[in-house]
C-alpha cells in the first residue's frame, strides 16, 4: 500500500554551482510512503506525515546554502570553539564564493554537485531514520513550479528576520508580473528576470571591507569583488562574492522592499502610465504595488 502527499512543502534555499555560481532555489517536495496498515488502520495519519516530514526538510534544506561536498575546488574549515565554517568555493570560470556562518546556515550535499537526485538523496537518509516501523520505502519527488512568463533567481539574507531568513545565503525561483496601463509588458518582465538571474542582493549598511572579513584567506584580485557581513540572533553572517553578482540597494532585501524597488525603477520608466508590479518570493507567495 502507497500513502502519497503532494505539495508537502516548498524548499526555499540556495546552492553553489560551478557553471552559475550562487543560484536561488524554489523546489516543490511531493512524497510517496510504501508500507503496512497500522493499528488505526492507516499507513501514517496525513497530519504526522505532514507536520514530522516538513519539519525535518526544513531542519536539513530549507533557507540554507547548499554545498557540492565533493567539488574539487571547495575548502571548509570549521571553527570547533565557536561552531562557525568557513567556506570556499571557486567556480569554473575562476570566480570565488566565501562564506564565513554558523554551521546551521549550510548543508553539505554528497556529490561534485548540487542536483535534485542529490538533495532527494540527502534528504531520503535523514528522513529514513525518523520514519515509523511500518513504513518500508520512502519516495521523494522534487520539481519547480511550473513558470511560462520570465522568471530569475535570487539569493538573499534578512538580518531582522528572528526565524530562518536570517541566515544570507538562501534564495528563491521567482516569477515576476509587472503591468503597464493595466496590460502585462513581457518586455520589462524579461529585464528583470536578466538583470536578477543568479544574482546576491544585498544591502548597502552590511557592506564591509577587506579588512574587516573574518573569512581566512584574501580576497581574489582577479576581478572586482565585494563583502557583506551582519550580526543576527543565530550568530554572524559574513559574505564574499563576485560585484557582477550582486544588486546592492538601499533597504533591506525583503519581498516588500523588492517589489518598492523595481516598482519605483518602473515608474521612472512609465512616468505617464499606470504601473503595477508583483515580485514573488518562491512559489505563491509575495508582494505588490501599484500606482
Amino acid at each position: 500500500m502507497q500513502l502519497f502527499v503532494n505539495d508537502l512543502t516548498v524548499m526555499d534555499f540556495s546552492y553553489l554551482c560551478p557553471e552559475r555560481g550562487m543560484v536561488g532555489e524554489s523546489w516543490i517536495v511531493d512524497v510517496v510512503l510504501t508500507g503496512d496498515l497500522n493499528d488505526e488502520s492507516m499507513i501514517q495519519d496525513f497530519g504526522k506525515v505532514k507536520k514530522n516530514l516538513k519539519r525535518l526538510i526544513d531542519d536539513y534544506v530549507d533557507h540554507k546554502l547548499l554545498v557540492p561536498a565533493d567539488h574539487a575546488t571547495l575548502a571548509i574549515v570549521h571553527d570547533t570553539d565557536s561552531e562557525m565554517v568557513d567556506v570556499r568555493f571557486t567556480g569554473n570560470d575562476g570566480r570565488v564564493i566565501q562564506l564565513y556562518c554558523p554551521a546551521e546556515a549550510y548543508a553539505f550535499i554528497y556529490g561534485e554537485t548540487v542536483t535534485m537526485e542529490s538533495v532527494g538523496r540527502y534528504l531520503r537518509e535523514v528522513i529514513a531514520t525518523h520514519l515509523p516501523e511500518n513504513v518500508d520505502n520512502l519516495a521523494l519527488n522534487l520539481r519547480t513550479e511550473h513558470i511560462t512568463t520570465p522568471f530569475y533567481h535570487y539569493t538573499h539574507g534578512l538580518k531582522k528576520h528572528d526565524g530562518n531568513c536570517q541566515r544570507i545565503a538562501h534564495g528563491h525561483r521567482s516569477k515576476i508580473d509587472i503591468l503597464i496601463d493595466g496590460a502585462h509588458s513581457e518586455a520589462r518582465e524579461q529585464y528583470w528576470a536578466n538583470r536578477w538571474q543568479d544574482i546576491y542582493i544585498a544591502s548597502t549598511e552590511d557592506e564591509i571591507t577587506p579588512q574587516q572579513r573574518r573569512a581566512q584567506g584574501n580576497v581574489p584580485t582577479d576581478q572586482p569583488y565585494r563583502s557583506f557581513a551582519y550580526v543576527a540572533s543565530q550568530g554572524y553572517f559574513e559574505i564574499l562574492l563576485p560585484a557582477s553578482c550582486c544588486e546592492v540597494i538601499t533597504t533591506d532585501s525583503t519581498v516588500e522592499c523588492l517589489t518598492q524597488f523595481i516598482f519605483n525603477e518602473e515608474k521612472q520608466t512609465h512616468q505617464s502610465h499606470h504601473v503595477k508590479v508583483l515580485a514573488y518570493e518562491g512559489v505563491g507567495k509575495g508582494a505588490m504595488m501599484c500606482d
